[in-house]
């Protein structure tokens, strides 16, 4: 029993489903995020967006505490904005589309289908971010295919957790933009039906979970959407959150990564003050 007890508050500590009440402020060593060391970077089939998109995320970047990482991906318009985006960051909940994608790319090997426990366990996972669903996946893939899956996706700045710590997977903006990529794209990776499958559960996340990159998306456009939380004594909160989004003539992807937050809600701030300008630049683009 007592195994049970430690698995299951570990699961807690690593993940998720943080309550108002602990969403209290914490010290933390904080640097600006707008260090001198790291500029934004954009490029474009549509110079004047990579123009905007680099001046409008610099000014959203100004002034927050913290560490920041960005990465943009119009696929309409070839457009690519970076900002510390090999910078590694524990994963919290973010990991669970790669445990999905691990699932689902173990699955297609041999044909089968996900059986009625994964898909049970694969809905709460990624829907309402159930840290419990996600250990029994994990322990279940085990080690070996998830990193065979992160090697086969190209995530090579991907380190998964060990001893079960699935939150404490290393994860950058550049890997996650290369997963979402996958997931949006018909590649040798993901089958269009494992593909269809996680932004299908993406685009059903549950509301009190839909903060971050869908901040100021335009009507009318997909969202798919996996956020993750934790607070830890070094770097306060890390809170992260990756979205795709379809529509309005345009195909795009954002991931916006941090630590260093004194609260969870600084740490949701600062990724809208990003997703706000990029999809109003994008839309009008």
């Amino acid at each position: 029993m007592t195994h049970h007890i430690s698995r299951s508050v570990r699961a807690r500590a690593l993940g998720v489903a943080v309550g108002a009440a602990t969403t209290i402020s914490l010290l933390a060593t904080a640097t600006p995020a707008s260090a001198a060391t790291a500029a934004v970077s954009c490029t474009s089939a549509k110079p004047a967006l990579a123009t905007k998109l680099k001046r409008d995320i610099t000014t959203a970047l100004a002034g927050r505490q913290g560490s920041i990482s960005v990465g943009v991906f119009d696929r309409t318009t070839k457009t690519t904005c970076v900002y510390r985006a090999q910078t590694a960051y524990d994963s919290a909940s973010v990991v669970k589309v790669t445990v999905l994608a691990t699932l689902l790319w173990d699955a297609q090997k041999t044909g089968r289908a996900l059986t009625a426990t994964e898909k049970t366990r694969a809905t709460a996972m990624i829907t309402k971010s159930d840290n419990a669903a996600t250990t029994k996946l994990w322990n279940q893939l085990g080690l070996t295919k998830i990193k065979a899956f992160v090697a086969a996706a190209g995530m090579t700045q991907t380190k998964p957790g060990t001893n079960g710590y699935w939150g404490l997977t290393q994860i950058t903006a550049r890997d996650e933009q290369k997963l979402l990529a996958l997931t949006t794209l018909t590649n040798t990776v993901l089958n269009d039906n494992s593909r269809a499958y996680i932004l299908k559960l993406m685009s059903e996340v549950v509301a009190s979970q839909r903060w971050g990159t869908p901040a100021g998306v335009p009507s009318g456009v997909s969202v798919h959407v996996k956020n993750g939380w934790l607070q830890r004594a070094s770097h306060g909160w890390r809170v992260h959150s990756v979205g795709s989004f379809k529509g309005g003539g345009h195909d795009y992807m954002i991931s916006v990564l941090t630590h260093g937050n004194s609260t969870w809600n600084y740490g949701i701030t600062t990724i809208e003050r990003v997703a706000k300008v990029v999809h109003r630049d994008i839309a009008a683009s």
